[in-house]
């Protein structure tokens, strides 16, 4: 829910986006629509990684590690697009498939819509001419306000699009209506993200009832419980359903590639992209079993780390890794208000670490290191 004032206000922006809205939203929307990418299916290779029977379905872009990147801050609190432009270059450098912004709860809770839209457009122009997905993060408290970045990053055109339900949503009626307006605008593929937003989740059955009807739907990244029960189910619905992305910090990555047969990782992992494109690689190849599960244990070293030292799950430790990486200015964040509520002005902190916090992280960074990528990033 937007709380804080911003340049352009959401009952401005919203005005243009209501009357294409209510006739999206009324009748039988998708009428006709294509239920099939038109692509040719192949097989994932053989090996100790994706299952080799598992049929590849969908858009091939939108497959493998997609990282948030975390939302930099200065040190007056707004947001650093020179520094989230770099952050998008080094990830594409790094060589991942694909990235998102903003989708962690902070970045979509805590930043107003002015900044989130403008965010948007520098992502846009920092990945001309580059390789790796830009896939933004379109939802809002209602349809309209999705509509309004939805609207926005097609106009961009960004590649691809995740979106979370709706903050209103309390039935299942309500995210069908919610993510069936989206399937109107969208000229892309759409990850859908189960949690977050309101109290009501979808169904595996309303996911699946999506991608038939919407040729860019079919896309999940599944954070509901019982979680591997829904991906088993989500991935004997294929060809509708035509990708299940791991999520939940990478930690059954690796178990739910090969047992399950997910194709893609989203989390906010971005400062290791370079890891986690290589361990992809090896997914996919099944050529070095061994080497698989030395990265994957290297990364979850990393990911234990919050453990010991604590802090925010997302951020934490991790913007200490981005400075390192020397990519970040700073460890800033943003954080919620009393019992989660988003507070009127940015409430502002700084990951604090004693000595044996930093000498801890940089003896585990050191064991990422014959996998990360040779040289020195630089704009």
């Amino acid at each position: 829910m937007l709380s804080k004032k911003t340049d352009i206000t959401r009952r401005q922006i919203l005005g243009t986006t209501i009357a294409g809205a209510s006739s999206v939203i009324a009748g039988s929307l998708l009428q006709g629509c294509k239920t099939s990418t038109g692509l040719k299916d192949s097989v994932a290779p053989k090996g100790q990684g994706i299952p080799h029977s598992q049929p590849i379905t969908g858009d091939p872009k939108v497959r493998g590690p997609f990282p948030i990147l975390s939302t930099p801050f200065t040190e007056s609190g707004a947001v650093d697009y020179e520094v989230l432009a770099k952050e998008a270059q080094f990830v594409d450098w790094c060589g991942s498939p694909g990235m998102i912004w903003p989708q962690s709860g902070d970045s979509v809770d805590l930043l107003t819509m002015d900044e989130k839209l403008k965010g948007m457009e520098v992502i846009a122009k920092a990945m001309e001419g580059r390789k790796s997905v830009w896939c933004m993060g379109v939802q809002g408290e209602d349809t309209e306000e999705m509509l309004v970045y939805a609207k926005h990053v097609t106009k961009l055109g960004a590649p691809a699009i995740i979106s979370r339900p709706p903050d209103s949503g309390k039935t299942e009626a309500d995210l069908f209506k919610y993510w069936r307006a989206l399937a109107e605008v969208t000229k892309c593929p759409v990850i859908i993200q189960t949690s977050g937003g309101g109290k009501a989740k979808p169904s595996v059955k309303l996911l699946i009832q999506l991608a038939k009807e919407s040729q860019y739907f079919g896309y999940v990244k599944e954070e509901v419980n019982p979680i591997q029960s829904r991906m088993r189910e989500l991935v004997a619905a294929k060809p509708t359903i035509r990708r299940v992305m791991s999520a939940m910090g990478g930690f059954g990555w690796l178990y739910q590639t090969r047992q399950i047969g997910c194709e893609g990782l989203v989390t906010e992992r971005a400062v290791y992209a370079d890891l986690l494109a290589d361990i992809w690689r090896l997914m996919q190849s099944g050529e070095d079993p061994d080497g698989l599960n030395d990265r994957f244990s290297k990364l979850l070293l990393m990911l234990n780390l919050k453990e010991n030292i604590g802090g925010n799950q997302l951020r934490g430790f991790h913007l200490y890794v981005w400075q390192k990486r020397g990519i970040f200015k700073n460890r800033l964040s943003r954080n919620y208000g009393p019992k989660k509520s988003i507070p009127k002005k940015p409430i502002m902190s700084e990951q604090k670490l004693t000595k044996e916090n930093m000498a801890e992280i940089d003896s585990r960074f050191e064991t990422l290191k014959p996998y990360l990528k040779p040289g020195k990033f630089s704009v």
